[in-house]
């Protein structure tokens, strides 16, 4: 019988998809192997397939320990394959797709390379973590890009974590993974070039953050560090430091409006945009190294939520006729 083998050179995990045969892991397997075979059915979510599965959709540390990620619904994945295939880099994107039994193959994933495996509406609402399957078309297992990198200590050149650096998107402690999502698909409408993660926030593969980001995790750059090294990508492209903060009593540093005016005369500016939670709001070091910018509101609101706030700012300053 021959075996389709999926290598992870990160961990020396092997993947072995075999034909017609039920998903069981072989007998006396070493430790940190897993041989999972194509099925024409999954039905207990007591599977060691479906048990890898939850992991990778629980355990952030388990999702880098494999570089995959688990991604729910047709339209992401094929938003994500779409963007991949387009890079022709050659790399392999999708390791498994799962499909409801006897579901067609979505449109737009008929061509796809990857191992199919069937799963009941049990196991399929287990997977996806959604209360109802009756929309459910898709989950896939999608090997997260080398675009999401964490920075080393001593990382000096940003060339290779960021090809293009005229528009990066700086968050600062963002914890809600709705929140994170939805600003990193805002950065990918409006053609950010990056996104960097400072300390405190979450994962951006996390199943949240995946269902608000709609497949934006794995289509630009997402780099995580230190507010140092935000420092050194603003010495190595000569940009400029704006953070979104409310205008009040207080302040030790004067505040500019958000305006059309305020975002021309940076259109030709490299810049970074830090963004912070809205509990803490921005940290230390950036309060103090950023042009403060504020958007205007009638009434008496002081804030507004920071991926409605992040979606303003990433609109206005966006890229102009690059």
């Amino acid at each position: 019988m021959q075996c389709a083998s999926i290598f992870y050179p990160h961990t020396h995990k092997l993947w072995c998809f075999k034909p017609n045969l039920c998903i069981t892991p072989p007998p006396q397997e070493e430790e940190g192997t897993f041989n999972v075979e194509k099925s024409k059915l999954i039905t207990s979510v007591s599977n060691p397939f479906v048990k890898h599965c939850l992991k990778l959709r629980n355990s952030s540390s388990y999702r880098r320990s494999y570089a995959s990620a688990i991604v729910v619904g047709a339209t992401p994945i094929r938003e994500i394959c779409r963007f991949r295939e387009s890079l022709q880099d050659g790399s392999v994107l999708m390791d498994c797709l799962i499909l409801p039994d006897k579901a067609d193959i979505p449109d737009g994933l008929d061509k796809s390379t990857a191992s199919i495996v069937r799963a009941s509406s049990v196991v399929m609402r287990k997977l996806s973590g959604l209360q109802t399957t009756d929309s459910l078309d898709a989950i896939a297992l999608i090997k997260i890009p080398a675009s999401f990198s964490n920075v080393d200590c001593d990382q000096k050149n940003f060339q290779k974590l960021f090809p293009s650096a005229h528009r990066i998107l700086v968050l600062d402690g963002i914890q809600d993974p709705g929140n994170l999502g939805t600003l990193l698909r805002s950065a990918v409408a409006f053609r950010w070039d990056g996104v960097f993660l400072l300390p405190g926030c979450c994962d951006p593969f996390n199943e949240k953050a995946l269902r608000a980001s709609r497949g934006a995790s794995f289509q630009l750059p997402v780099v995580s560090g230190s507010w140092n090294h935000v420092e050194t990508l603003k010495e190595e492209f000569q940009m400029k430091l704006l953070a979104g903060h409310p205008e009040h009593e207080g302040l030790i540093k004067p505040v500019s409006l958000l305006s059309p005016s305020f975002c021309d005369s940076l259109s030709e500016t490299p810049l970074c945009l830090v963004l912070g939670s809205e509990g803490s709001g921005l940290s230390k070091k950036p309060l103090q190294s950023c042009e403060l910018v504020s958007i205007a509101m009638a009434g008496e609101y002081e804030s507004l939520n920071v991926s409605v706030a992040g979606g303003i700012f990433l609109y206005m300053l966006q890229p102009k006729n690059l």
